[in-house]
């Protein structure tokens, strides 16, 4: 296993593991081929349009390539951007789609995803293959001399097929060892971008306690100014301490409304460059990083996107150029800091944002606000900084009481905004019990602090956690509960990388266990099958989610309706409401035939081996869920 020496370097700091990570300055990647080797797979030649671009944030990885528009249809010819021999070939419900991988002779693999169709011969052997098999889903690893191509061959239809939301060819350029490029570094003829990217907003994050932002203890979130071609902040920013600073962006390519990815984000303070990323070259295995490389509590809560300028604790991507402080703004008292950030296109188009921050020491202030008419006290957790936040009625600030292993400790409000004082405490000293303000008594329910970069195991009454080498970015410290059946663990915002194991111990009074299994609940009405392998009243299921988890039982079949038979073909409707579909096969006159499944349409339908015998006989369908379930659907042609 290849060591990870940044993860060791946390893990020496033990609990301190939220200072000192170390600088990443790869070199600048090279251009893996010449700029002129690859053909432009869709409508080569003409004028083409992106509804998707290297490096855009999706949920838990980077987008890979270029999504290339297909006039809102399905069935262009897609072509072989250079020469080379089919290499993989993949058809699947979800992901990808139908994907077709073309390996060059310099090593180099392109891919050509949501196909509609392959092109013959390959068609036909993977149908061969499909019923040998017998099943849809299916992977192939032709020989070199199998299915040879040239550039400019049509080897496939643009489709829509997997997780694609609508018509579009998804294509990528990887290397041998799986790193994606991005495409456009081949500066593509077919594709017109003059367009400057768009700056919105700028996030100030304090990263340690000390930090202030406009002398709060929290994240301030700026909206920008445009002036001219460039972008400002309308105020000075008051600040202190370490900060790590994030950018919304979008890119924009001429003649579509689409919002595109950014490739390149680079900080200057005082006219030094502090930090840089190009999003290029990024390791397959290592995309779920994304989660690392925004701010994943703000996308998980609204959907909005900040790439952080600088590398956060964990983060492994060979993306970023970083001084020693990996991109960390330290702003002492009296200094003045003048900040510009550089966002770039892939055709070099640039915008900058620029403001001024000046050093301010944190003092105690207090504004008062006449809607605070009762006491209040509520808390979040910022890094390693317990951040209390008590409303109070009266002139002069209280303190708040903190019970720290059986010691009580009065905790001075840093500074009173709006009759709501802030106090703030560093997790690392100890783990609080609880809190109490103006008689009001809170338990915060922390029951470990888990380091990151080791192996870790964690069991209370009701559960038991597995935490792997590389489950967590940075120190998590741990809330569970069980309430009504429902087990929450951490929270929906906090990512994990790697999977963590987690046994429940369930009440499993009145429940049929072989129908029972653990879904994850999200933070809406959504319930998403995760699984589990039963073991007496305990259940264990692996996740890279944290937040609730609840065993629900699923007893009812999946459903089944016809839409059309005939001695062509035959295709029906098919849904699950609860678990899932698991498999789905079908048979006539008593022989296996291939259906494909479109999930997007809920739609199965047949694919004879042989065009040119028709259906006949008695059909049978049997579609079955993840719990087991099974039903049936009988007809004759």
């Amino acid at each position: 296993m290849k060591l990870n020496k940044k993860r060791i370097a946390t893990a020496i700091l033990g609990l301190f593991s939220s200072f000192g990570a170390m600088a990443q300055m790869p070199a600048e990647p090279p251009m893996p081929a010449p700029a002129d080797y690859f053909l432009f797979p869709i409508k080569p030649g003409e004028r083409n349009y992106l509804s998707g671009t290297m490096g855009e944030i999706r949920s838990n990885h980077f987008h890979g390539g270029l999504d290339i528009k297909t006039d809102q249809r399905v069935g262009l010819n897609v072509h072989a951007a250079a020469d080379g021999y089919i290499s993989r070939v993949k058809q699947s419900t979800y992901g990808y789609g139908n994907i077709i991988y073309v390996t060059h002779p310099n090593g180099l693999v392109t891919t050509y995803a949501h196909l509609l169709e392959f092109y013959q011969p390959l068609a036909d052997h993977v149908l061969q293959k499909q019923y040998e098999k017998q099943t849809f889903e299916l992977e192939l690893f032709p020989e070199p001399g199998q299915f040879p191509v040239k550039r400019g061959d049509v080897i496939g239809l643009s489709g829509n097929t997997g997780g694609s939301g609508g018509p579009h060819l998804h294509f990528e350029i990887r290397d041998k060892e799986d790193r994606l490029y991005n495409p456009l570094r081949y500066t593509f003829k077919e594709v017109i971008d003059t367009t400057p990217p768009d700056i919105y907003s700028i996030g100030i994050a304090p990263l340690n306690i000390h930090a202030r932002v406009n002398n709060a203890f929290e994240r301030a979130e700026l909206r920008t100014k445009k002036v001219g071609n460039n972008y400002t902040l309308t105020d000075t920013v008051f600040a202190h301490g370490l900060l790590g600073l994030e950018l919304q962006t979008i890119d924009r390519l001429d003649g579509a409304a689409n919002k595109n990815g950014t490739q390149e984000v680079t900080l200057f303070v005082n006219g030094e460059q502090m930090y840089n990323h190009y999003i290029d070259r990024v390791p397959f295995e290592l995309s779920r990083q994304v989660s690392q490389h925004i701010n994943y509590g703000q996308y998980r809560r609204r959907g909005s996107t900040f790439q952080k300028a600088f590398v956060d604790y964990g983060n492994d991507l060979p993306l970023y150029k970083a001084n020693g402080s990996d991109g960390r703004l330290k702003v002492h008292p009296d200094s003045v800091y003048q900040v510009k950030l550089v966002a770039r296109d892939s055709y070099n188009n640039t915008s900058s944002l620029s403001f001024t921050v000046k050093g301010q020491k944190p003092a105690f202030t207090q504004t008062r606000s006449a809607t605070v008419k009762k006491p209040s006290i509520n808390y979040e957790i910022l890094g390693n900084v317990l951040r209390i936040n008590a409303a109070d009625t009266s002139a002069t600030p209280k303190n708040i009481e903190l019970f720290v292993g059986g010691e009580e400790l009065m905790l001075v409000p840093s500074y009173v905004s709006n009759s709501i004082a802030v106090g703030l405490y560093d997790l690392r000293a100890g783990l609080p019990d609880s809190m109490r303000f103006c008689g009001l008594s809170t338990s915060f329910g922390l029951e470990q602090m888990v380091p990151p970069a080791q192996e870790f195991q964690f069991r209370n009454s009701y559960l038991k956690l597995g935490f792997d080498k590389q489950s967590l970015y940075d120190t998590l410290y741990l809330q569970t509960s069980l309430e009504n059946g429902v087990f929450t663990i951490g929270d929906y915002f906090t990512p994990l990388h790697k999977a963590i194991k987690v046994t429940l111990k369930a009440d499993t009074t009145g429940i049929d266990k072989s129908k029972a299994a653990v879904y994850f609940l999200g933070t809406g009405r959504g319930r998403g099958f995760t699984g589990g392998k039963w073991e007496g009243n305990t259940i264990t299921f692996t996740t890279r989610n944290m937040g609730k988890f609840k065993v629900m039982e699923d007893t009812k079949a999946p459903t089944i309706r016809l839409i059309s038979k005939s001695r062509n073909g035959i295709s029906f409707k098919i849904a699950d409401d609860l678990s899932g579909l698991n498999s789905y096969n079908a048979w006539v006159d008593g022989k296996w035939i291939l259906m494909k499944y479109e999930h997007k349409q809920a739609t199965i339908w047949s694919e004879k081996l042989d065009k040119n015998i028709p259906l006949s006989g008695e059909v049978i369908l049997k579609v079955r869920d993840n719990a087991g379930n099974e039903a049936v659907y009988t007809t004759r042609i």
